[in-house]
This record gives structure tokens, sequence and C-alpha cells, in this order.
């Protein structure tokens, strides 16, 4: 579960735009967020030199859409790529049960070719706000459970800082200081419904 979820709501289309209304700026547009996710896949590439052993997995929800997008955009780059991509469900792993015990269980699924194991593959981890960086803890934790992969990435659409545990992302979106009395919204068509966008509320009109 992404650690800054977006609620209902509309936004406008503009990374400038604002809402004195309701005090919500919003910072990413839909080509905005295009772009930066094609970035990512170039980087992606380019660090790894090719997408060989390469697996993406998505930290729901959001996280999960957004590896969707990133494998569709490293099969037009590297056609040897075969598309495929996974969710990592981390909700068991979290240390904050004991504050929220109703969290929702959802499920880990891998690419069927690779048979219930990441062994030796290069992870991506992907997902769409990096804040204290717990929500990334439990990820690795999960992975542990899951095999001995060669190397572990991140990938996060918008870091927004206020790390809690020594986590960095590899591949960022858009990098964007907030306070912690701030939230960071990001939406995306498929999920949300409208346009995508990232939005950040709570900002003083």
């Amino acid at each position: 579960m992404p650690e800054s979820s977006a609620a209902p709501g509309s936004t406008q289309n503009s990374t400038r735009s604002t809402d004195p209304g309701t005090a919500a700026r919003t910072v990413l547009g839909e080509a905005d967020i295009a772009r930066a996710l094609t970035r990512i896949a170039h980087e992606i590439v380019e660090r790894n030199k090719g997408a060989a052993d390469l697996l993406l997995l998505g930290i729901p929800t959001r996280g999960v859409q957004l590896a969707h997008r990133l494998a569709e955009r490293l099969t037009q780059i590297e056609p040897s790529f075969s598309g495929e991509y996974g969710t990592l469900d981390v909700t068991m792993y979290r240390d904050d049960l004991r504050r929220q015990p109703t969290r929702a269980v959802g499920q880990t699924v891998l690419p069927g070719s690779l048979d219930g194991t990441i062994d030796d593959k290069v992870v991506v981890l992907v997902d769409d706000v990096l804040f204290s960086g717990r929500t990334i803890r439990a990820a690795l934790d999960a992975l542990n459970d899951l095999g001995r992969p060669r190397v572990v990435q991140l990938a996060a659409l918008v870091d927004r800082g206020h790390r809690e545990l020594p986590i960095r992302a590899d591949y960022v979106g858009k990098n964007l200081p907030t306070s912690r009395s701030e939230r960071v919204r990001v939406r995306l068509s498929d999920v949300d419904g409208g346009a995508d966008s990232v939005v950040i509320s709570g900002v003083t009109p």
C-alpha cells in the first residue's frame, strides 16, 4: 500500500494550478507524469545495460498501475523485454498494523514464467509516493520470503522527503519538497478515473 494515496475529486491538469477553496495545488499533470515514466524507463535500461532478467514489482495500489505503464515503455525501448510485471503486497510486513489492524490483505502475484521465484532477478520496486520509507522496508522484507534477487532497485513517481529510514530511490519522477502537514495525492486514470495528476493538499491558500 502506498504511503500517501489518492482521494476522489477532480483536479486541474496543470503543473501550476491552485484551488484556493480546497488549498490544493496540482504539481504534475497528465503529460508530466507520462514524460516522467518515459524517462524512468530509459534510466532503468541505461543503468542495467538492457532489460535482461528485469522484473517490475508494483506496490498496491497505484504502484501496480505505474509498473504496468513502465513495462509498456520498456517493451518499446527493449523489444527483448517480456513486458511482464508483478504485484508485491506488503500488508503483513508493515510495522503499523497494531495502529491500523483493519488493513485489507492483498495478493502478491509474480509472472507465471518465474515459477514463483525471483532468484537472480533484477527487481525494480515501483511505488507512487516515497515518504518515510517504511512501506519500502516492508517490501524488502516481503522480497526475502520470495527469494534472493541479484539486485533490488526502487522507482518512485514522487519523492516527497521526510525519510525515517535510510532508503533512497534509484529512479524518481519528481522530487517534491513538502511539509509533514501536507498530503501528496497521486491520481491515475485507470484507478481513480479522470486525468492523471499529482496534487498537494493542506497548502496554505
